[in-house]
């Protein structure tokens, strides 16, 4: 996926979770941040960002933080939309006959059902921005929903749906995550019970840059996705 519009510019603060203070051209504004994440060791004073500019009308801020440059050099993307617009564009080259977004099933919404002949799919979809050591940890803030949708998956494979949790991540040169334990060990237990059970786990490591996210071409996925 591609943003239409990038403006460089540098993190200053983050006020509350919702808004980053930046500077954008010598100036200081507002930009909303995408990510309800922590993001602590991303979004420090000083780092590069880049921001879009969605123009919705009504709007209390002009743009949208979406990329930011880690310390160590690397580029992440921040917009927690994305994954999925990303996982959208690779599913729609595995030859399915049937994509649907935002599926319901029991009390869950998940992110996306497929078909390919006879065999129904259900993906729950997660971005991936912790890295730590090359390795990538999900997820960085306590996720009950995420639980929730673990728990549901396994009880999709059980009544014969092919099932996947796939991690997006969200920067370049990480082929790993790892449940972030430490943070949310109720989310590290529903990791386990999701593998026990056969659901897929897949990395789906990506390309990015400052206005892209890309599953990377190169990635092959278990049989059957």
């Amino acid at each position: 996926m591609t943003y239409d519009n990038i403006t460089p510019a540098v993190f200053l603060e983050r006020p509350n979770r919702f808004i980053a203070r930046v500077e954008i051209g010598g100036k200081t504004g507002a930009a909303h941040i995408k990510n309800t994440g922590r993001c602590r060791e991303l979004l420090l004073p000083g780092a590069e960002v880049w921001l879009t500019a969605p123009g919705t009308p009504g709007r209390k801020t002009a743009y949208d933080l979406v990329a930011v440059r880690k310390s160590g050099g690397a580029i992440f993307n921040v917009d927690s939309q994305a994954p999925n617009a990303a996982v959208r564009e690779w599913l729609e080259t595995r030859g399915f006959d049937r994509i649907v977004p935002e599926y319901r099933r029991g009390g869950s919404r998940i992110d996306f059902y497929m078909e390919r002949g006879k065999q129904a799919f259900l993906m729950e979809v997660k971005g991936c921005t912790l890295e730590k050591d090359g390795v990538g940890y999900f997820p960085d803030a306590p996720t009950e929903r995420g639980v929730k949708h673990i728990e549901e998956l396994i009880r999709a494979g059980e009544a014969g749906f092919c099932t996947a949790l796939a991690f997006v991540i969200q920067t370049e040169g990480v082929f790993e995550v790892r449940p972030n334990a430490a943070t949310d060990p109720a989310f590290a237990a529903a990791f386990a019970a999701a593998k026990k059970a056969g659901v897929e786990i897949l990395f789906l490591p990506c390309e990015v840059a400052p206005d892209s996210l890309s599953v990377c071409r190169g990635y092959v996925p278990p049989p059957g996705f």
